[in-house]
């Protein structure tokens, strides 16, 4: 049973299960003492290796870890506050170290992800001393130290090559994932900032606050309102420099235009510069007092007309946003016309199709199953776009009819840029923000994983048809 379910490979506790029942003594005193069945067996370098491992890993608990995981789940995240206290011997103020809220959580998340680490280690560690029983029991001989390293060297080469990756991954990814997790379920906000107050858990409050629809909706409303412009800015913002980019592709590859090296050239210079000073020009154009108004004669307020909710503002951002983006599609749009099968279009022709239909029947259809990849990332993306926003409106104009319940939202705020001025404002609010950034992951995650497993492109990798 074991040898079966060993090549399947159910899960990890059916395999620790049976390496435990099945396994020789050596390999159950492996779940007390890392590293036993490898050193009885002769392999001491791994074996003191695991063994000092476990050894590091209960000092530092000890020591340390011990006690901000202790915390984490206690229910409290610091109890004492710093301040000054008055001695009455010397008759003096002195000052008070107490708790840190945020240090605590931060170990907290760090000895979490420690743990998770050390627990890998562990069972790997059981899993090799019950892999030698089994070898031994089929009269295999066991690996030596320069077996090992000559397997790491060869066919398990990736394990030394990731391991920084790795590490990089957990420290500057993961940990930092489950710490705005985890601030989403505290109080953290202006009059609870450490270390000269305290934070602590209180569950779902902040999601409540934010989803619940009852006494007065206030962030809800807000959210809701925030939410639907960003899903409107993602898609005109994707779709219209998806197609626009994809007409000029077809216009600079359609036979007898002449120059067509000069007219791309153009559109790479126009990528040439950098975003952020394009954006900012065009700031400086768009304003009360820019240049577009010098020209027109007008006093109009492209970027700050409250009216028709802030209509306005919005197209101009998606324009500047057409202005930005359509020379990306374009190259990315001429480079895979050059590719598209001329069998196609010399049999549309033969069949009768006319432009329009071969457009629509060969082309859209094949440009759609090349970029698939490339317009879910866009949609993505553009779901996050903080430049394109806060440079050009910062989030504005203020609304606060529409946007009002201390919310701190503005009209043309998306989610990220709502969440930036939460944690940036005068009276920042971290565990809203947090609570918007796991609403930020999940719909980027789901809308990836749906819209990718779904399109042409993942479904038939081999072949368009």
């Amino acid at each position: 049973m074991e040898k079966g379910i060993s090549k399947r490979k159910p899960n990890v506790f059916k395999r620790l299960f049976f390496a435990f029942k099945n396994g020789s003594y050596a390999t159950r005193l492996s779940f007390l003492v890392m590293g036993f069945g490898q050193i009885v067996r002769g392999q001491l370098v791994k074996g003191v290796a695991y063994f000092l491992f476990q050894t590091a890993f209960a000092l530092y608990t000890i020591l340390f870890g011990g006690r901000y995981i202790g915390h984490l789940f206690s229910g409290d995240l610091g109890r004492r506050v710093s301040g000054e206290q008055w001695n009455e011997a010397l008759q003096i103020f002195e000052k008070v170290s107490g708790d840190n809220s945020f240090l605590i959580l931060l170990y907290g998340v760090v000895s979490l992800v420690i743990t998770c680490v050390f627990l890998v280690v562990w069972a790997m560690n059981v899993f090799g001393s019950r892999e030698n029983d089994l070898r031994l029991e089929r009269g295999q001989s066991l690996s030596d130290f320069r077996m090992d390293v000559r397997s790491l060297l060869n066919e398990k080469f990736y394990i030394p090559l990731l391991i920084l990756p790795f590490i990089g991954l957990l420290v500057f990814t993961v940990m930092p994932l489950i710490f705005m997790v985890l601030i989403a379920f505290t109080n953290y906000d202006y009059a609870h900032t450490p270390p000269g107050k305290l934070f602590d858990w209180v569950g779902f409050d902040n999601f409540r606050s934010m989803f619940s629809l009852a006494n007065g909706a206030g962030f809800a409303l807000v959210f809701l309102r925030v939410l639907l412009w960003t899903f409107v800015w993602a898609f005109f913002a994707t779709f219209t420099n998806y197609f626009l980019g994809l007409v000029i592709a077809l216009l600079i590859h359609k036979k007898g235009i002449r120059l067509k090296a000069l007219w791309r050239t153009l559109f790479v210079v126009a990528i040439a510069i950098p975003q952020f000073v394009t954006l900012l020009l065009m700031q400086k154009i768009l304003d009360g007092d820019g240049i577009l108004n010098k020209i027109l004669g007008t006093n109009i307020l492209w970027l700050a007309d409250q009216r028709y909710f802030s209509l306005l503002p919005r197209l101009m951002i998606i324009l500047v946003n057409i202005w930005i983006g359509v020379p990306y599609t374009l190259l990315m749009c001429s480079g895979i016309l050059l590719n598209v099968p001329a069998d196609y279009y010399e049999a549309a022709r033969i069949d009768g199709a006319s432009a329009v239909q071969i457009f629509f029947k060969i082309t859209l259809p094949y440009m759609m199953h090349i970029t698939a990849p490339y317009l879910i990332t866009q949609f993505v993306g553009n779901i996050n776009n903080f430049n394109v926003i806060w440079l050009l409106t910062g989030g504005g104009p203020v609304d606060n009819v529409y946007y009002g319940g201390g919310s701190q939202a503005q009209s043309t705020d998306l989610l990220v840029t709502w969440l930036y001025r939460l944690t940036t404002d005068r009276n920042p609010k971290y565990n809203v923000a947090s609570v918007i950034g796991i609403v930020i992951f999940v719909i980027s995650a789901v809308l990836s994983l749906i819209t990718f497993n779904r399109a042409s492109a993942t479904k038939s990798e081999d072949a368009f048809q």
